[in-house]
């Protein structure tokens, strides 16, 4: 049986900055992946915005992350020459009866400590996009766009380098606890045991899969994980904004909204979808419904523009009509089982607070780092 010092499963963005940070505190460490690469699931099919952090209740640990998230994410990405752009966002009221929502999230932005965020009249918001249709935005400076491949890719380099390895093909079939840690036994071709003293279950859409593979941990203590997939549609011609456009959010989501991607095309979406099973077929028929949704704020939005483009499922906690729910970091003291701990919902902000999540985690584990950004 191998013996290990800490193990990481799942290699999407938050399991790779929880290796890098293991390893760059001298930790042994190995990462399975039950894929053939790494960030195949939600970390590779998102908007890939930095986010600023307006929106999630006061005190959860999404509303603490981000914003300290957020300026450690932009300094990795400059030191590390990733991909990324500060382009800024709007979230637009595109009707009065919406402005009492964007002051609900002004006043939710102050109480997070989100800096960089200015309340816009309609003309003043038109003079940054005259394409929009707006009585009144939010402009969020520090919201932005990155390369999430590249970024994976430098966060395994540097977990790489540190010592870490990664074992793909490598599907955590189950375990237990034992004296020394947990046991945990890994599939594949050549499947195996392994002992660790220290076992991090970011496996994201299979979490809880994973966490219910664990002999002894009671099942009622792992809640269900609840699929909201979201679609993408391509804009056809050049992008009619400069800046990400927000509308008001809507329940379980932030609304379509339009994003840009690094060579500057627009796409849209996510809407939700809930679904039972992972599938990333977009319905070239489900664009129908975004047209109207997006013709709220941009008016001009042609007929027959909108191309299915990609789509992502999100691991929430909450089901349809059910009010959001924090990250659920699930140790001992949850569940009974020492050296294990369970990283559950990680949806948005996931890709922002990769860095601060991975710090945060090692430090409750007792195996804290201070890995620098760059």
């Amino acid at each position: 049986m191998e013996r290990i010092e800490c193990v990481v499963i799942g290699a999407g963005v938050v399991g790779l900055a929880l290796a890098r940070e293991l390893a760059m505190a001298g930790r042994e460490v190995v990462i399975l992946e039950s894929e053939d690469r790494f960030g195949t699931g939600t970390s590779s099919r998102n908007s890939e915005v930095i986010h600023a952090g307006m929106y999630y209740a006061t005190g959860t640990l999404k509303a603490r992350l981000c914003p300290e998230g957020n300026r450690t994410l932009y300094e990795f990405c400059r030191a590390r020459q990733i991909g990324h752009r500060r382009c800024g966002k709007l979230i637009v009221a595109a009707a009065p009866g919406q402005v009492e929502a964007l002051l609900r999230i002004q006043a939710q932005a102050a109480a997070n400590g989100v800096p960089e965020l200015e309340w816009l009249e309609g003309e003043q918001a038109l003079a940054l996009e005259p394409r929009l249709n707006c009585v009144a935005a939010l402009f969020s400076r520090s919201t932005g766009i990155v390369d999430s491949h590249g970024l994976m890719q430098a966060l395994l380099r540097d977990a790489e380098e540190h010592g870490a390895a990664v074992v793909y093909r490598s599907p955590v079939t189950g375990g237990e606890a034992a004296a020394a840690g947990v046991q945990l036994e890994v599939g594949g071709a050549e499947p195996m045991r392994i002992l660790a003293r220290h076992v991090f279950n970011c496996a994201g859409l299979q979490a809880r899969e994973v966490a219910c593979a664990i002999r002894g941990i009671p099942p009622e203590v792992i809640p269900p994980l609840y699929y909201a997939k979201g679609n993408y549609y391509t804009l056809a011609g050049a992008a009619p904004f400069s800046r990400l456009v927000y509308p008001v959010p809507e329940a379980a989501g932030l609304g379509v909204h339009l994003t840009l991607d690094l060579g500057g095309q627009a796409r849209f979406g996510p809407d939700v979808e809930w679904v039972d099973t992972i599938n990333y077929d977009v319905d070239p028929a489900r664009a129908d419904g975004f047209y109207a949704a997006i013709r709220r704020y941009w008016p001009g939005l042609p007929d027959g523009s909108l191309q299915p483009a990609y789509a992502g499922i999100r691991p929430k906690l909450q089901g349809p009509g059910d009010s959001a729910r924090d990250f659920l970091i699930q140790g001992e003291a949850g569940h009974g089982i020492k050296g294990l701990w369970n990283l559950l919902g990680i949806e948005s902000p996931g890709l922002t607070v990769c860095l601060t999540l991975a710090r945060w985690v090692a430090a409750q584990a007792g195996l804290p780092q201070a890995a620098p950004a760059g």
